[in-house]
């Protein structure tokens, strides 16, 4: 891997990945960023910036082809409203039109499809993320409590059944009762949800589905999202293990022991993503 391009959407993630990249010894590292979205830190470690809006999608696509990159990654997240308050340019507005669901994986699976048209090689967005997929057993002080521990199993399956519908990846449950699945308005304000109805003690399961396309929508957990659990009364986070992407991870861990949240890895039984192309 000598050219590297990452297109970036908001948070610390696409950061990360610049930054493990170039740690890798990939010699360049580009990105192209999203106009509202992709934060100065991420554009400061990438040896050239290349900006574009998410209406032009288009347009961005054919720029990465005619760059010449051996591989691109997706990283970071890109705001689902934006898919439906933007004025699109005509031909991104075209392919989008085409897609008779739109959910994370037909979006996505579309953007992939047309990146590779123009020449450019997908490859997983967990790549260069070592130290950041965090494996089972506990990451807290606290464990699960045997009840938490029920709530997982019980949370993994509804989030199996989810991921045959292409759904979500994140399940609220208390005590057996599912409270909220997650669907367009993402984690965070699935949480809330969640904790709104079962209040202190529910329980945040994550999970990437089977067969999940490891180049986008990778499940992603930062700090932003344990302050939403700690604040929706939320006592325990279960991911798969080797299949989240775990953002600032001392910062994490140190929050969810301040505030005894359990953060849990899980054997799903599934592969992990991986860390080289």
């Amino acid at each position: 891997m000598k050219r590297l391009i990452v297109i970036a959407g908001a948070g610390a993630y696409p950061r990360l990945v610049v930054e493990g990249a170039k740690r890798a010894g990939v010699p360049c590292v580009d990105v192209l960023a999203v106009k509202g979205s992709t934060a100065r830190a991420t554009c400061a470690a990438a040896d050239h910036v290349h900006w574009e809006a998410v209406t032009q999608a288009a347009q961005g696509i054919r720029w990465i082809g005619a760059g010449g990159y051996d591989g691109a990654i997706l990283a970071g997240q890109i705001s689902p409203m934006s898919l439906f308050r933007g004025r699109f340019d005509a031909e991104t507005k075209a392919w989008l039109a085409e897609l008779p669901a739109k959910n994370a994986h037909s979006i996505f699976g579309k953007l992939i499809e047309k990146l590779t048209a123009a020449g450019a090689h997908v490859l997983p967005a967990s790549l260069y993320m070592d130290g950041h997929l965090p494996g089972v057993g506990p990451l807290t002080d606290r464990d699960l409590t045997d009840r938490e521990r029920a709530d997982a199993r019980h949370a993994a399956q509804v989030a199996h059944d989810m991921g045959l519908h292409d759904v979500g990846q994140t399940v609220v449950v208390k005590g057996g009762v599912v409270l909220a699945v997650e669907a367009f308005e993402g984690t965070n304000a699935a949480i809330r949800r969640g904790g709104k109805l079962g209040g202190k003690g529910s329980l945040v399961f994550k999970a990437a589905r089977e067969g999940h396309d490891m180049r986008f929508d990778i499940p992603v957990v930062g700090l932003k999202t344990l302050k939403v659990m700690r604040r929706a009364g939320i006592s325990a986070l279960v991911f798969q293990a080797g299949r989240l992407v775990l953002l600032d991870r001392a910062e994490v861990v140190a929050f969810a022991n301040r505030h005894h949240i359990a953060l849990v890895g899980v054997d799903s039984g599934l592969p992990p993503a991986p860390l080289r192309p």
